[in-house]
């Protein structure tokens, strides 16, 4: 018997580890498509990207953990195709390995662009760890960077380049920056906060042609036939989930590998996790697939347990992100989407605030700028079952913080269903 688990990135990693904690005795098999140690993603467009954290400390586990926990760690490996009748996989060079659970944590990659002059040298999505040193060494020498793409990463990378004082111009084709993952109001703080530090932000705007010289990016010409200097491009028009290899092995796919509530695809031996997976949420009313380093991390401990012990449960864990502009630091608790009230705590003017979001009166989610201690109290309150109604948080003097704490002192007298 063993579990093979395809992707080495967060939630593979930390299922490995997992499956061991919760006493699984059986052969592990880890592989990852790429070469380097797992490592992980959310410092590459910060912290790497400004130079302050060097490779080697990005690793998600030492070297030796893999070896001292019976972990067969396979790098640089790609699985071609799944038997699921006969239970094998196949890696890219031919061999061929058995297992009795197989875990698709196979993440996902950059959105092509499809415009003329993807192609060009300076033009660089940033996903992996080799994109991101790419990136960094051409940040060095570049005078005009400009973004295509107004989400976390794209805001992420304007901010560390500001930083360094080179002239950035961000394009947007939406009409508001971070448009699918936060509120308005917080959209317009950020755009705001960027444009103080000198990025000039173009909205309902985006690239049609990058222009280049000897095969390298020179400008990029948009959609409103604008043509911006550039010597170095950046990518990040969102992503699309590696689910191709469960697809061709008969799983149903449907924007992300399709798993029911306890994570398992359409065969049941088979389970998706992190990035690739496309789930039903208990805090939305619709599947949902998650970027984040928290849901890569509960889903693997969640499916790490049934693996184990064999006890099936509904993944139910809330979601949370975070976003570090460059002293911004965005952290939002529950999904937004879908709300039709919004209540702010605090003014955006002071630079530290949070919106308190409601859908069909019920609070979904929180977004806190530069207010740590309300976000942790944001997600006890929607990890509860109490009730915040929109009247309760309008009224003059309310605070979350406090208003969380009576939630805490009443969940010693009551029963939570979470």
């Amino acid at each position: 018997m063993s579990t093979v688990i395809v992707g080495a990135g967060q939630a593979g990693v930390h299922l490995a580890a997992r499956l061991r904690q919760e006493g699984y005795q059986e052969r592990i098999v880890l592989i990852g498509d790429e070469p380097e140690p797992p490592y992980q993603r959310p410092p590459l467009s910060k912290s790497f990207l400004l130079g302050s954290a060097p490779e080697h400390t990005l690793n998600l586990r030492a070297e030796s953990f893999y070896r001292d926990s019976a972990i067969e760690l396979l790098r640089g490996e790609r699985v071609t195709w799944i038997d699921r009748s006969g239970r094998r996989v196949r890696l890219a060079g031919g061999t061929h390995l058995t297992w009795d659970r197989l875990v698709l944590a196979t993440g996902a990659r950059p959105r092509p662009l499809g415009v003329p002059g993807e192609d060009l040298g300076g033009v660089l999505p940033l996903r992996t760890l080799a994109d991101a040193g790419a990136l960094r060494e051409r940040m060095a020498s570049a005078r005009s960077v400009v973004i295509v793409g107004g989400g976390f990463v794209g805001l992420e990378v304007a901010a560390a380049f500001s930083a360094q004082g080179g002239e950035v111009v961000l394009l947007e084709a939406g009409d508001r920056l971070m448009g699918r993952a936060v509120t308005e109001p917080v959209s317009r703080f950020f755009a705001r906060a960027h444009a103080d530090r000198g990025t000039l932000i173009r909205l309902g705007v985006g690239a049609v042609e990058f222009l280049g010289r000897r095969g390298h990016v020179t400008a990029v010409r948009t959609t409103d036939g604008h043509t911006h200097p550039a010597d170095l491009v950046v990518t990040g028009v969102g992503v699309l989930a590696n689910s191709e290899l469960a697809e061709w092995a008969g799983l149903a796919a449907d924007g992300g590998i399709l798993v029911d509530a306890a994570l398992r695809t359409t065969d049941p031996r088979v389970h998706a996790i992190g990035d690739c997976a496309r789930f039903p949420s208990a805090h939305h009313p619709m599947r949902v697939r998650l970027e984040s380093v928290q849901n890569a991390m509960d889903q693997a401990v969640h499916t790490g347990r049934l693996i184990a012990t064999g006890e099936v449960h509904s993944y139910r864990e809330l979601p949370w992100f975070w976003s570090d502009q460059k002293g911004l630091k965005l952290q939002i608790a529950g999904l937004s989407t879908g709300h039709d009230h919004i209540q702010l705590l605090g003014e955006p003017g002071s630079g530290r605030f949070s919106a308190l979001v409601f859908r069909g009166g019920r609070l979904v989610a929180v977004e806190s700028v530069n207010r740590p201690a309300e976000h942790m109290a944001a997600r006890r309150l929607l990890a509860s079952c109490r009730e915040l109604t929109p009247e309760r948080a309008a009224a003059p003097g309310f605070d979350l913080k406090a208003f969380t704490a009576d939630t805490a002192e009443f969940a010693d007298t009551a029963e939570f269903a979470v």
